[in-house]
């Protein structure tokens, strides 16, 4: 993925990523800075590639059903950083949409499962499911433009349906992950990071746009913390209840 995404920025495949995304604008997109997260995503994602071989027999069964999904939503986002700038739109937003399944699938595993495995290692799925979250929502609405499939000149009212259908996916996501804070964390970094770039853009309806970035961080915040304090409370029931059965013995 690395490698993959420096030969994009190199114009191996076309032109620069950056440069597409302002040639498309959409109300959906953030500001370049946002995009600096795959620095961290991918310095995790390499150790957690690395992470396995010392492990093997003592794996858990959440790592273990985890890592074919990694491995092969690792290879399609690689492929998705080769056919973006290609302007493969569709063929781009499938690979999108498989990464983030794929990666979102092991996020989830390994959420449930209860391991106790590093904890920067599984920051690195959170991370990485977090932001591909995002991006399939952005290139969602880079396709629509790209192609032309709908009023590129009045953007708004298809846009607030998206809106509406990322809002959706987002919090049920986040409500499956039980609040997982790296996941979370990449949500918030990207929505503030759109919530600058529409704030700035001239395009009719980006106001509001920003200002829906804006609130659907605030509801994913407020959402993570009662999450939190859920399982918190959860956990204290649990150990009462533990230490209720242990006195009765």
């Amino acid at each position: 993925m690395p490698l993959m995404a420096w030969l994009a920025r190199q114009g191996l495949f076309g032109p620069d990523p950056a440069q597409l995304s302002d040639r498309f604008p959409t109300l959906l997109v953030a500001a370049g800075y946002a995009f600096s997260i795959w620095a961290p995503i991918f310095l995790l994602d390499l150790l957690l590639a690395l992470h396995p071989f010392g492990r093997q027999r003592r794996a858990g069964e959440g790592w273990r059903q985890a890592r074919p999904a990694l491995v092969a939503g690792f290879a399609l986002c690689a492929a998705w950083m080769a056919l973006f700038p290609m302007q493969r739109f569709g063929l781009a937003l499938l690979s999108c949409g498989a990464a983030w399944a794929c990666v979102f699938y092991a996020a989830l595993r390994l959420a449930r499962s209860g391991e106790e495995e590093s904890w920067l290692l599984r920051a690195g799925v959170g991370l990485h499911a977090g932001w591909l979250s995002l991006a399939l929502l952005m290139n969602s609405a880079q396709w629509i433009v790209a192609r032309q499939l709908l009023n590129t000149e009045r953007m708004l009212p298809w846009s607030l349906l998206l809106w509406g259908a990322g809002a959706l996916l987002l919090m049920l996501a986040n409500r499956a992950l039980r609040g997982h804070w790296a996941f979370v964390l990449a949500l918030l970094w990207g929505l503030l990071g759109v919530q600058v770039k529409q704030s700035a853009s001239a395009l009719p309806g980006a106001d509001l746009s920003a200002g829906i970035a804006l609130l659907l961080a605030g509801l994913l915040l407020l959402q993570s913390l009662w999450l939190w304090w859920r399982d918190r409370r959860g956990r204290r029931a649990r150990r009462g209840g533990e230490i209720t059965l242990v006195n009765l013995r």
